[in-house]
């Protein structure tokens, strides 16, 4: 993700693109996704206060968002405005790492899709329906989102029951009754 690829004025709380995996081998491909409250406090504190210690130019919409710690050199050794980008073999060896030192319990290992499934077990255990969680994740089926949703709390499938019973419900109420 590069720093031009962050809105900060879209939505709510900002928006921000990502390349993603495209749907049954299509190749990959642009996604937008949301942030939220918390992940956009925490990651405008990152831009303000950390970004900027790294040795290319932040300010620079080519520059990446979470930069690798090697220098950016261009030419003849000339310093480079844009650093090149951390790579997904370390994100995923970092993470792991902070798995073994951090994580007790039921997960055992973080990698980066793990991250994606939890934000969408979280936003449906904070109330968002399945429609609205699967619209947020880019899914063309609904039985995909179903997958992403691992929540201790919740049940999709008793969900998607009491939804069905509401919608039944105010059917009853618009017409006067179906029976």
């Amino acid at each position: 993700m590069r720093m031009k690829d962050l809105h900060w004025e879209a939505g709510d709380f900002g928006r921000f693109v990502v390349q993603g995996k495209g749907a049954r081998g299509s190749g990959p491909r642009q996604r937008e996704a949301f942030l939220f409250a918390e992940g956009r406090e925490l990651l405008w504190w990152y831009v303000e206060e950390v970004r900027g210690l790294f040795s290319d130019d932040p300010e620079h919409p080519e520059s990446p968002v979470w930069p690798s710690e090697r220098l950016a050199r261009g030419l003849g050794g000339m310093p480079n405005p844009v650093g090149p980008a951390v790579t997904t073999s370390t994100l995923r060896k970092a993470l792991a790492r902070a798995s073994e030192a951090h994580l007790a319990g039921p997960v055992g290992r973080i990698f980066p899709h793990l991250l994606r499934h939890a934000c969408a077990t979280h936003r449906y255990e904070a109330g968002m329906s399945l429609w609205e969680v699967q619209k947020l994740l880019g899914h063309d089926w609904t039985t995909t989102t179903v997958r992403y949703i691992l929540s201790a709390q919740s049940d999709p499938e008793m969900a998607s029951r009491r939804s069905s019973a509401r919608a039944a419900q105010r059917l009853r109420v618009d017409t006067g009754g179906l029976s």
